[in-house]
């Protein structure tokens, strides 16, 4: 992620949050349709159960954000872990309504909106306390998205980051380009 320099804690939390829908992206595209859907042991998520479980988190959580409960009373939060979608098209699609309803809701908020009060399962919660709220609660998700994705890849996966083995190149190039700057 190049970091954009801010003061706005609003502006950085959708560049995060950004941030790590791509990453789980990445680490999805690595994997067959099939894999998407498979669990490890009968006691583990697939990836797409944990697309569904984040999506459904997603619409309760940031539709009508400021003005109604976060915890929506139509969510049925033990259905998103059955039962997903059943092709790649329709699990990126729920996929991509869900980071909808966040960016919706976040994108119009300034940093004097942080002090608000809104709720999440009749709870107050500030603006800013809702939003480091499921800045930890999606990163979680997306690790596991990776883990998943990374063990089904094997030696076909590609490094969401710097590669092993290669951080004294990585760090070269960096100085390198900082230099050329000057």
């Amino acid at each position: 992620m190049a970091l954009e320099f801010t003061i706005s804690y609003v502006q950085d939390s959708i560049a995060v949050f950004g941030y790590y829908k791509k990453l789980a992206e990445r680490a999805m595209a690595q994997v067959s349709n099939e894999q998407l859907f498979t669990a490890i042991d009968p006691e583990a998520n697939s990836i797409a159960i944990i697309v569904k479980h984040m999506a459904g988190n997603m619409r309760s959580r940031w539709t009508d954000f400021l003005t109604s409960d976060g915890e929506k009373p139509n969510r049925h939060r033990d259905s998103e872990f059955e039962h997903p979608p059943a092709s790649r098209a329709e699990l990126m699609d729920l996929w991509e309504s869900g980071w909808a309803c966040l960016f919706s809701a976040l994108q119009p908020l300034t940093d004097v909106d942080l002090s608000r009060t809104v709720t999440i399962r009749g709870e107050a919660h500030s603006v800013m306390q809702a939003i480091n709220r499921q800045l930890a609660h999606y990163p979680h998700h997306v690790g596991q998205i990776v883990l998943l994705a990374k063990h089904f890849a094997g030696e076909r996966w590609q490094s969401l980051s710097v590669p092993r083995g290669q951080s004294a190149e990585f760090n070269r190039q960096v100085l390198s380009h900082e230099a050329s700057q000057r």
